[in-house]
């Protein structure tokens, strides 16, 4: 877990707290964040230390919804190749999902990323096909750089990349939990930069801290976050800053801007967030498959769909409960037969708590 010296630094960084006598509810909107939290032990260590740490709405396959999904079922319905990444292909629809229409007969593929659903649509100029863009800031650079190289015609995109800022600030506003500070993700803002969070601090008078992904990166990221509490201060620091600086990607953020434009946008668990997510602009058109397919998916439109029974994914992306909290984990709800998708994906709160503790 640590080397000698980082052992001894993380001991005087537990110790600093335990002097400290602190009772705070932190939040990071990070899957690989809440994996070296659960794989390492941090979150019991450091609830010893007065420290609740939750994970928000950082997993991109669990924010995306339902209607999302049944859009893509729809297609499939309609004899057009649909493609996504693995972890999406198991997460339920209202009956379905992406891997039991392929289990009928529908042509549903696995892909490692929109390359290969290009060069799928690129061997079968006969077919549509359709890639499900899923992810934040980090993944929606490849996207954009895609689009920008004019894939063939029968290719087009479902764009379901997701922007955190307004995430957070809808969390805030929401106002359902206490948060003393924020743990911001290191792969967005090795993207983003730092400035974009800045806001929150400003407005909500919320300490953040942008973390890496090892133990120590968050135990120190934690230690900052009490520091700016114990001096009364709220501003964004770095600890990241072997990969992540203020201006952050300026090359992947002009990529982003010269595709995608910011929409209103539905998240799992919320309501309406205003601008939080990403669309292709109306030039990209010919590869927007909300666009293309408008006809195929009218029946989508206006339609509300509910989850599935029981499941308690969008409580868990608000920060409201713990994955053992949800009557569900562990019995109906596991990672081979999944009912909400933080069992699903690798960066779902329930399936890391399954892996590592059960």
């Amino acid at each position: 877990m640590f080397s000698l010296k980082d052992k001894k630094l993380a001991e005087d960084v537990v110790s600093r707290i335990e002097k400290l006598d602190v009772n705070l509810k932190f939040m990071h909107v990070c899957g690989t964040h809440q994996d070296t939290l659960v794989k390492h032990g941090l979150d019991a260590l450091l609830k010893k230390c007065g420290i609740e740490i939750g994970q928000g709405p950082g997993c991109p396959v669990c924010v995306t919804t339902t209607k999302e999904i049944e859009e893509m079922l729809l297609l499939a319905k309609k004899g057009i190749t649909v493609t996504t990444f693995g972890d999406m292909m198991r997460v339920p629809g209202e009956k379905y999902s992406l891997q039991s229409m392929k289990a009928e007969g529908c042509d549903v593929r696995t892909v490692y990323g929109i390359e290969d659903a290009v060069s799928i649509a690129e061997k079968n100029k006969d077919r549509d096909v359709v890639f499900m863009a899923v992810g934040f800031e980090t993944t929606a650079p490849t996207t954009a750089s895609v689009l920008l190289k004019n894939p063939p015609c029968n290719f087009s995109v479902l764009s379901c990349h997701r922007l955190i800022p307004p995430a957070l600030k809808a969390i805030l506003d929401m106002g359902e939990i206490k948060i003393n500070g924020l743990i911001e993700p290191g792969h967005v803002s090795t993207i983003i930069g730092t400035k974009p969070y800045k806001f929150i601090s400003k407005e909500y008078h919320v300490p953040q801290v942008v973390a890496g992904f090892e133990p120590l990166d968050l135990l120190m990221g934690v230690w900052m976050l009490v520091e700016q509490i114990e001096h009364g201060a709220a501003f964004v620091q770095n600890e990241y800053t072997r990969a992540v600086h203020e201006e952050g990607n300026v090359k992947a953020k002009k990529v982003i801007d010269e595709v995608f434009e910011p929409n209103d946008k539905k998240w799992r668990g919320f309501p309406i967030i205003p601008q939080s997510s990403l669309g292709p602009k109306g030039r990209f058109d010919e590869y927007n498959a909300l666009k293309k397919y408008e006809d195929e998916l009218k029946e989508m439109k206006d339609k509300e769909f509910k989850e599935p029974k029981g499941c308690m994914c969008g409580e868990l992306l608000r920060g409201l409960l713990s994955p053992q909290e949800c009557p569900l984990f562990g019995t109906l709800c596991k990672p081979d037969s999944p009912v909400g998708p933080c069992m699903v994906s690798t960066e779902g709160s329930c399936n890391i708590e399954y892996r590592y503790k059960k």
